[in-house]
């Protein structure tokens, strides 16, 4: 997988904003009283940075592979949002940070590619749930325990969301391509989202 300097620090500040968004609107959730505002930063920056930063890798490794350009790009705009709209007192997430642009290679992309492509993300987002969730049960009650279930939800949700069937949402191109492929990935999210 290749990077450009330009992506690294798209990906950084993406991260960093997501995450803080999250943890400014949940700090004051009962479930984290325990914890000060910098370990549930760590929380969130764990759980939403595996989320969101993995799913668009998954794109990327996946498209790339079939000999594609492709590149995470920030939304500035989507980040400026996510901040503003986290620390009003509307306290809602925003969660846009960016996307991977894919152009194909000379020879295009076939229908099972382009499908590929599209479910990498998702597929990403249901495994990590589906790890993580097992990690959670396996360790002591604490401060890792709690990080692993909540990695384990918003990448559940994540999966979830990018499921729904209007553009550009994902699920509007793997329901193009194969109605079986978004039914299985479907159940398989919301499996992962239930706890298995």
């Amino acid at each position: 997988m290749e990077f450009s300097g330009r992506e690294i620090k798209d990906i950084l500040i993406s991260t960093l904003v997501i995450g803080f968004s999250f943890a400014w609107v949940t700090r004051d959730n009962p479930d984290y009283l325990r914890f000060n505002f910098v370990e549930v930063f760590i929380i969130m920056l764990f759980a939403v940075g595996s989320a969101f930063i993995l799913h668009e890798l998954a794109h990327k490794l996946s498209a790339q592979n079939f000999g594609c350009y492709a590149e995470y790009k920030m939304w500035e705009t989507g980040l400026i949002l996510a901040f503003f709209m986290a620390v009003s007192p509307l306290k809602i997430v925003f969660a846009a940070p960016g996307a991977v642009y894919i152009a194909p290679g000379r020879f295009g992309l076939t229908k099972k590619q382009d499908l590929i492509i599209s479910s990498a993300g998702i597929v990403t987002n249901i495994a990590l749930a589906i790890i993580f969730s097992v990690i959670a049960r396996i360790l002591p009650f604490g401060f890792a325990s709690i990080a692993f279930s909540v990695a384990a939800m918003v990448n559940s949700w994540i999966a979830l969301f990018n499921l729904i069937p209007i553009p550009p949402l994902d699920g509007s191109k793997v329901i193009r391509w194969n109605f079986g492929a978004w039914l299985a990935l479907g159940a398989a999210a919301f499996l992962a989202w239930n706890g298995l």
